[in-house]
């Protein structure tokens, strides 16, 4: 693939590239929809291998439907786990409630949330997108700088040996995580806050269901004083805690202090075998735009929220459905500036009113203090269980397939300004 003067350029060309930045699932399932549209790609990665992160592990219905588009949910689907319920649990009282996603069986094909650990889907996508000829994957290739032009993007990237080398594109995606380079070339403010206690996941090779025979495989568990969410994978169970602040990272994460973790949600003669331990922060940020010229940011890059609902690696898969969608009608002749505002402001009015939303609601409800509101979250938990309507409409938002159905997937300019929640709204360049 070749790299063109800029003289040579235009976004609606046909042989210029779109530069994706990162490869982690959100960057190269943007690189698979525009492989699959025919555009070409270069995919720039600072590691030299794939990565293997074991962070995110949840697919929700909406996310495995768009993920048909690339012919990979079915693989997906035989490699991961299907959970058709999850509990709302208290670590004192038990099972709460339980909610299950058969109740949206009418409405998708996928009623459940899959569990597949999300390095599964960066090698699925790695593999087919490397015999790729509309793909270039450059792994070991930093991107130091990232600028719009009146006529493409430019991204400078860093080799391993120290060179320095200018890509020139039609547009740049920046799924480059948290610590977007992307993002912070556009300057591009990261609003929000971040948690004073820190996450700890904790995997282990240990038959959690046998210990704690009523769990489901997926179990948010409030508590007081120490809450945590319990989930299965098909490789291990995990259990994330809450790390104080008093806490070093050396101390949470040593030997003692897993087993005695692990220890406190039940007793196993011998200890636990530990498969991987992670720590890090948790934010509830969100970029003040997503958009600037040819260049987006989606996925960790634009916004991260507490993990406790899986639903930011879906949120970032749907940012890029949604704007690769967009740059094929805008190489097809669709009108730049409309398509990628119409991007930038259905993206973040989801990132804040759903993703951030539900994610920092679902984080306090698990700790919160006062027994006089535990009492009534436990109450309305089960209130919005036992009643048919009210669980359905729950499972639609968890899923996210309310807010694909309000907002589409890459909807038309034309189309969401019909619509109520586009009625009203304001472009990304106006605020």
């Amino acid at each position: 693939m070749r790299n063109l003067d800029a003289d040579d350029r235009s976004p609606r060309r046909a042989d210029l590239p779109v530069i994706v930045v990162g490869a982690g699932p959100t960057g190269m399932t943007a690189a698979a929809m525009l492989a699959h549209q025919e555009i070409p790609v270069v995919v720039v990665e600072a590691e030299p291998t794939v990565k293997t992160d074991w962070r995110a592990s949840t697919f929700h219905a909406a996310t495995l439907e768009l993920l048909e588009r690339i012919g990979v949910t079915g693989q997906m689907l035989a490699e991961g786990l299907v959970v058709p319920v999850y509990q709302f649990r208290d670590r004192v009282d038990g099972l709460v409630a339980e909610f299950d996603f058969g109740l949206l069986g009418d409405e998708t094909l996928h009623p459940y949330r899959l569990q597949l650990n999300q390095q599964h889907l960066v090698r699925m996508l790695h593999e087919r997108l490397r015999g790729d000829d509309r793909v270039e994957l450059r792994f070991g290739a930093r991107a130091t700088d990232v600028a719009s032009t009146d006529d493409g993007v430019t991204v400078t990237l860093q080799r391993a040996d120290g060179a320095t080398q200018l890509l020139r594109g039609c547009f740049a995606i920046g799924a480059d995580g948290a610590s977007s380079t992307v993002r912070q070339a556009l300057g591009v403010e990261f609003e929000g806050f971040t948690y004073p206690e820190r996450f700890l996941i904790v995997s282990t090779s240990a038959d959690l269901r046998r210990l704690i025979p009523d769990i489901a495989d997926v179990n948010y568990v409030a508590d007081p004083r120490q809450w945590l969410f319990i989930l299965r994978t098909p490789e291990s169970w995990r259990a994330l805690f809450p790390v104080p602040a008093s806490q070093s990272a050396r101390q949470a994460t040593a030997p003692e202090t897993l087993q005695a973790q692990l220890q406190g949600l039940a007793p196993l003669p011998g200890g636990y075998p530990i498969v991987d331990a992670q720590i890090y922060n948790v934010h509830q940020r969100v970029a003040r735009t997503f958009r600037a010229g040819n260049v987006i940011v989606a996925g960790d890059a634009a916004h991260i929220n507490s993990p406790i609902g899986g639903v930011g690696l879906n949120s970032g898969i749907h940012d890029v459905a949604d704007v690769t969608t967009r740059i094929a009608r805008i190489r097809a002749g669709a009108d730049r500036d409309a398509e990628l505002d119409t991007f930038a402001d259905i993206r973040r009015r989801v990132a804040v009113e759903y993703v951030q939303a539900d994610t920092h609601r679902n984080t306090e409800r698990l700790k919160e203090i006062d027994p006089a509101r535990r009492r009534a979250i436990q109450a309305e938990m089960r209130a919005i269980a036992d009643d048919p309507e009210r669980a359905r409409a729950w499972m639609r938002r968890v899923s996210l397939l309310e807010s694909v159905r309000r907002f589409g997937i890459g909807r038309t300019p034309e189309e969401y300004a019909r619509t109520p929640a586009g009625s009203s709204r304001r472009t990304a360049l106006d605020r």
